[in-house]
């Protein structure tokens, strides 16, 4: 089996505005940054699905794509695609004694290269008939907690909102926030609709400016409902910061971290009660790993994607021991279309795990023909 070609199409998905971000607080912009859907053929007739994240440019996806062009995925490294470093042959006589991999700790970095790893992942599930969450270990459970999420709103579009989320079976949100906004207003609003025991996740991107601010919040939500955990309220350098805040005992702090090597830091600095995490299918995995040697639960992060990423990120969810806490897979209800035909499925408050070969997801055709830019 050989790789033949590939397509390559570039979209834009614009958000729910009121599911996302209130008008009030200005357009938020990043929807409308690019991404770039492939599908990758072999000469035996089957295909792989793949996503970009936002703003990765053309020009590097084109770059890979040629490189894994009349190659059979089956001989291809998962968790090196596509490069063959390490490997001692004709082309890398002296692989072995490069030390490529000391610079790796991350996995490869390549812009579009997660893209590349989902539609080989996805390839190789529907030939040999296994979902994709298979090549990372297989998966640990098959379900995998989930949350509601909104961006900065309004108390009354959040309320709004909140009812969408119970309607729906969750049991958690994650927030976007400031510490100049009316954060409490809208927390208040949320627990009004769900109740006190509705778990909150405070996510400020770091606009908690000083360790103060963010105790003097913390003290202020946790006194009027469930706060599950502040996700990188303050400087993300400041592991100094973080760690104090842990030792006040008010609420869980976490970090959204996708380098090994950052993650080691954190860990080390006894700065986290849990972790947010990225990186690649395989890199992800890996990542989880560190925090659960370190007894760390996880969640996995998300940039507000679309469908077949999303489903890469249940896949390796699952695969992932300590990922129990609510993950963010929030793009179905926050953008105007997933680009696939079956999204993902949830009940009472858990991601299903699908169990269908590769990714588990077909591309809606109409829908990538009506939000292409590439036209």
């Amino acid at each position: 089996m050989k790789i033949t070609n590939t397509d390559i199409w570039t979209v834009v998905v614009p958000t729910l505005v009121e599911r996302v971000q209130s008008p009030e607080f200005g357009p938020s912009g990043w929807d409308m940054v690019p991404k770039h859907i492939i599908r990758v053929h072999t000469d035996e007739g089957l295909f792989g699905l793949g996503e970009t994240g936002r703003g990765v440019p053309l020009e590097g996806v084109q770059r890979l794509v040629a490189q894994i062009e009349g190659r059979d995925p089956r001989k291809m490294i998962p968790q090196q695609l596509p490069e063959t470093l390490g490997k001692v042959d004709e082309e890398y006589p002296h692989a072995h004694y490069s030390r490529w991999w000391e610079g790796a700790a991350g996995g490869p970095s390549a812009p579009g290269y997660g893209a590349i790893e989902m539609a080989i992942l996805d390839l190789l599930g529907k030939y040999y008939d296994q979902p994709a969450h298979w090549f990372l270990g297989g998966a640990v459970r098959d379900r995998v907690p989930a949350d509601y999420w909104i961006s900065i709103q309004t108390p009354e579009d959040a309320a709004r909102n909140t009812q969408l989320a119970v309607d729906r079976g969750f049991k958690g949100m994650k927030l976007k926030c400031t510490a100049d906004e009316c954060l409490i207003e809208r927390c208040e609003a949320i627990w009004d609709v769900a109740g006190p025991d509705f778990a909150l996740t405070i996510a400020p991107n770091t606009r908690f400016w000083r360790l103060n601010e963010a105790l003097d919040m913390a003290h202020e939500l946790a006194a009027r409902g469930k706060v599950k955990v502040f996700e990188d309220p303050m400087a993300k350098w400041n592991l100094d910061w973080y760690h104090m805040f842990r030792l006040q005992n008010i609420v869980p702090v976490a970090l959204h971290l996708g380098n090994p090597n950052d993650i080691i830091s954190a860990i080390k600095a006894e700065a986290v009660d849990y972790l947010n995490l990225g990186g690649g299918m395989v890199q992800f995995v890996r990542n989880a790993a560190i925090a659960h040697a370190a007894g760390i639960p996880c969640w996995h992060g998300s940039g507000v994607d679309l469908g077949i990423m999303e489903l890469s990120y249940l896949h390796t969810a699952s695969a992932a021991r300590n990922c129990i806490l609510g993950s963010d897979f929030v793009g179905s209800w926050t953008r105007e279309d997933d680009l696939i035909v079956e999204g993902i499925q949830f009940e009472d408050g858990d991601a299903i795990v699908p169990d269908k070969p590769g990714l588990g997801c077909e591309l809606d055709m109409d829908a990538l023909e009506k939000y292409r830019i590439d036209k």
